[in-house]
């Protein structure tokens, strides 16, 4: 009898060993499917939002929005493995014959070649296929439109530029902010990616040493309003934050660091209203904001040096804040 209890002990034992592996074993799995979607979203905020950022208008862009990429690249019955195998086929081989989205090449151009970890390009991928993209306000329009022209049925031919306006009139003053930064972004970036494909990394220096400034004044002229990008780390001394646009900056680097939403601050005083929101690094902005030797070539250092003696700009990882948008005018 005593050892058939013992047996009996033991038996329960083992069983509830087992269950409680099980147990382990399931919480770990759920809990690495939450962190893999959680580094997913966040790696294509990152990496993508860059230029394919949802919040930036019809006119204002770089590039398409992820929604749009999604919907040109995930056909009717495919896998996850083949539609991640789609998405890096075109990030490591963007070619106009290798494009599912040759309008926006048209538009946008082709993007740079970039050196994205296949990690990376992995997570993205599969948070795309499992999850839905946020859509801009205007993209359903703008889609279903697309796909009537397709048919020959298309309307609305330049009802984005009358849109834009209209919605500008209804703005709060961080989205009418907002909006002058990244159309400002959609410019800069469209012409420094074009650069970066054609001529390289050193071409991109140049350009940005030449042509960043009278393309910014530009937009502040379209605009009617003053917009900087300022950092407390400058490669030029004149992007030199003051004193309040430094506290903006450590409070933007705060909230990073605490994962908090980032939203643009506003600053109202008598007619005058500024609004500041943060310019978050990527992988390619590694390319002339990273560390020297590592992520920086040789070569991209020396040209630094010759351009700006007394640039500070350098040593930056991912996710980190560069500077911010610092956007001034009147109500």
């Amino acid at each position: 009898m005593k050892h058939i209890l013992t047996i009996i002990a033991l038996s329960i034992l083992l069983i509830s060993c087992n269950k409680t592996k099980t147990e382990i074993s399931y919480a770990s799995k759920k809990d690495i499917e939450k962190e893999s979607t959680q580094s997913g979203k966040n790696l294509m905020e990152i990496n993508c939002y860059v230029c394919h950022n949802p919040t930036a208008g019809h006119d204002d862009r770089v590039g398409p929005p992820m929604i749009a990429v999604k919907k040109h690249y995930l056909e009717d019955g495919m896998t996850k493995q083949a539609f991640t195998e789609a998405i890096q086929n075109w990030i490591n081989n963007p070619t106009e014959e290798n494009s599912k989205m040759p309008g926006a090449v048209r538009r946008f151009g082709l993007m740079p070649k970039q050196a994205f970890p296949e990690e990376t390009i992995q997570l993205i991928a599969e948070y795309m296929f499992d999850n839905p993209i946020e859509e801009p306000e205007w993209f359903e329009g703008h889609f279903n439109s697309e796909k009537g022209q397709h048919k020959g049925m298309g309307k609305g031919k330049g009802m984005h530029k009358n849109q834009a306006k209209a919605n500008e009139e209804v703005m709060t003053y961080g989205e009418r902010g907002l909006h002058y930064a990244l159309s400002t972004k959609a410019v800069l970036g469209k012409n420094l990616m074009g650069t970066i494909q054609e001529k390289g990394t050193l071409a991109a220096l140049e350009f940005c040493n030449l042509k960043a400034y009278p393309l910014t004044d530009s937009m502040a002229l379209v605009h009617k309003a003053s917009i900087k990008r300022v950092t407390d780390q400058p490669r030029n001394q004149i992007n030199l934050a003051n004193s309040k646009e430094l506290n903006y900056i450590e409070i933007f680097k705060n909230q990073l660091s605490n994962a908090d939403e980032i939203k643009p601050v506003v600053s109202e005083i008598n007619d005058t209203v500024h609004v500041y929101y943060p310019i978050i690094t990527n992988e390619m902005c590694l390319q002339c904001h990273g560390k020297p030797y590592q992520t920086m070539n040789s070569e991209t250092v020396y040209k630094i040096a010759q351009l700006y003696p007394k640039d500070k700009a350098f040593g930056y990882n991912i996710n980190e804040i560069r500077g911010i948008w610092s956007i001034t005018f009147t109500k």
